[in-house]
This record gives C-alpha cells, sequence and structure tokens, in this order.
C-alpha cells in the first residue's frame, strides 16, 4: 500500500538499547535525516495569516515602542491627588478658587468612591471569593479527572502494545528457530549430496579406469 509505513522495531521486546554507542549512532541518523530533510509544502496552508496587530491598542503600540527604544517608564501622576492652591498671582482670582474647589468636590467624591468600594468588598468580598474557590475547585478536579483518564488510557495503550510486541517477538523467535533448523537441515542434505556426488564421481573414475584396462588385457591372451 503506497505511504504505509513499516514498523520493523520491537522496543518492548528488542535487546541492546542501552549498549555502548546505540544511543549515539540512533541520534547522528536523526540529525543526517533531519538535515536531509526539505519540507514539500506548508502545513500551515488552511490557517489563515495572523494578525498580530489584532488586540493591540493606542496604549500597547505606544508602549510597545517605548520598550522597543529602551525608554524609561514613565512615573505615575500624582497631581490628580494633589489638592493645591492657586498660583501667588491669582489668590484674588475667583475663576482659580473655583477651578480649586471643584479639584477639592472631585477628590472628595473620589475618596467616598473608595469608601463604597469598601464597604462593597467587606460585604460581599469574602462570598464572592467563596464562590470563585469553588467553581476554581471543581475546574482542578475536572482537569486532574481529564488526566488521570488520559493517563490510564496511555497506560492501556502501552500495556497493549507491550502484549502485541512481546507476542509478536516470541512468534518472530520461533520462526527464527525454525529457519535456523531448516536451514541446518539444508546445510546437511547440501553435504550428504556433495559427498554423494563425489562418492558417484569417485565410481565413475574407477568404472572409466577399468574400461580402459580391458582392452590391454584382450589382446594379451
Amino acid at each position: 500500500m503506497a505511504g504505509e509505513v513499516v514498523v520493523d522495531a520491537l522496543p518492548y521486546f528488542d535487546q541492546g538499547y542501552d549498549d555502548p554507542g546505540v544511543k549515539e549512532a540512533a541520534i547522528a541518523l536523526v540529525e543526517e535525516e533531519t538535515r536531509r530533510y526539505r519540507p514539500t509544502k506548508n502545513y500551515l496552508d488552511y490557517l489563515p495569516n495572523p494578525n498580530y496587530h489584532a488586540f493591540e491598542t493606542e496604549i500597547i503600540k505606544n508602549e510597545m515602542e517605548r520598550v522597543q527604544a529602551r525608554l524609561p517608564m514613565d512615573m505615575m501622576s500624582m497631581k490628580r491627588y494633589e489638592l493645591p492652591t492657586p498660583p501667588a498671582g491669582k489668590m484674588t482670582d475667583v475663576s482659580a478658587w473655583q477651578d480649586c474647589v471643584d479639584n477639592s468636590q472631585a477628590q472628595l467624591e473620589h475618596q467616598s468612591l473608595r469608601i463604597l468600594n469598601l464597604e462593597l468588598m467587606s460585604e460581599y468580598g469574602a462570598p464572592a471569593w467563596r464562590s470563585y474557590n469553588t467553581v476554581l475547585s471543581s475546574m482542578i478536579e475536572q482537569a486532574q479527572k481529564h488526566l488521570q483518564d488520559l493517563r490510564k488510557k496511555i497506560q492501556e495503550i502501552n500495556w497493549q502494545r507491550k502484549t502485541e510486541q512481546t507476542q509478536a517477538g516470541e512468534k518472530l523467535r520461533d520462526l527464527e528457530t525454525t529457519w535456523v533448523g531448516l536451514v541446518s537441515k539444508n546445510y546437511e542434505i547440501e553435504r550428504a549430496c556433495a559427498e554423494i556426488e563425489k562418492e558417484i564421481g569417485e565410481e565413475e573414475q574407477k568404472n572409466a579406469r577399468r574400461g580402459r584396462k580391458r582392452p590391454h588385457e584382450d589382446s594379451d591372451s
């Protein structure tokens, strides 16, 4: 069959893998085949072209450019948390003071929101975290069960391979013993035939010599 791969190794039955030089020889064969291997087609042709900028926002783009240029990261601005007074030249400016008041009100509202978030966290944070941990534990159990199933299947496949290879190895050993016996018998038969042919040749030569001697004997008589 075209494209069929015939595996002639039985790792569970063959011996000699730990002999000196075997591993090095196998690695050398793999490296040689790797050097000679030339892909004939792109195995990723069925996939669309990757879009490396699909999730790239302007902030990420600027940050990547900063990292590429090896520039230091900007320090976090704390201006929004400050409550500055109007500049010295605008101490009597009502609009400047109004901006300061608006800023202080924004700061106060921000602190109020932080307090509200802390209160919500205090009331609902622990139950939400416990619920999250329960879901996470369930996911871990499912993943571990799936892992155990996979390991069990792998072990079953390995046991099946070992059984099949052991049976095949025993069969090969019996066939090899039979082959050796037949070869030995053939050799004995060939040797016996050679000896018989030799004896026949010797007898023919004797008969030929006897045939040449008889005319002389007749003439003497």
